[in-house]
């Protein structure tokens, strides 16, 4: 027998990370279960955004969220998510409904963003259909760093992430 799986209506409920001198801004999608057990971004072990991050900035990866959000920080990067609250099944991008946009402008606004990127397909489609219009600002895709991403290896998804590089 199939377990049903249902809506919960979440709220994001972790601050983004940026200062005045982010250049680049990273948007997920919505915090997983992982994630928001933890209270920080890409809290999946599995998640490979920190090894990415570390990859991209030549670092150790970060363990803890202090060492987590110091790296970000010294290379300029932005994190946030482009969902305040949603109904959701699990951690499932697909199920996402009743959507509350976060409100972007508030990081672009105070902070130095050239660039905006997207981890993955569902975060650049939302942000477009949210955010675009408020921001005034185009998204660049990226192939998303979830396990759930398994067509990537970590070293594809380095690849593909330089982009960021250029930026920082």
């Amino acid at each position: 027998m199939k377990k049903e799986q249902t809506y919960t209506h979440v709220s994001h409920d972790f601050e983004p990370v940026f200062d005045e001198n982010s250049k680049v801004l990273i948007l997920g999608t919505f915090p997983s279960v992982k994630s928001r057990e933890n209270r920080f971004y890409y809290g999946h072990p599995q998640n490979r955004f920190w090894k990415v991050i570390a990859g991209l900035t030549e670092s150790e990866v970060p363990q803890t969220i202090e060492e987590k959000k110091k790296l970000l920080l010294e290379h300029g990067i932005a994190i946030w998510d482009v969902i305040e609250s949603c109904d959701i099944i699990g951690s499932s991008d697909s199920s996402i409904k009743n959507v509350v946009p976060a409100d972007i402008e508030r990081v672009v606004a105070n902070s130095k963003i050239q660039n905006i990127y997207a981890n993955g397909g569902t975060a650049k489609k939302l942000y477009e259909k949210y955010s675009q219009k408020k921001t005034g600002r185009e998204i660049i895709g990226l192939p998303s760093t979830s396990p759930a991403n398994a067509a990537y290896s970590l070293e594809r998804l380095l690849e593909c992430w330089q982009k960021v590089k250029k930026v920082l």
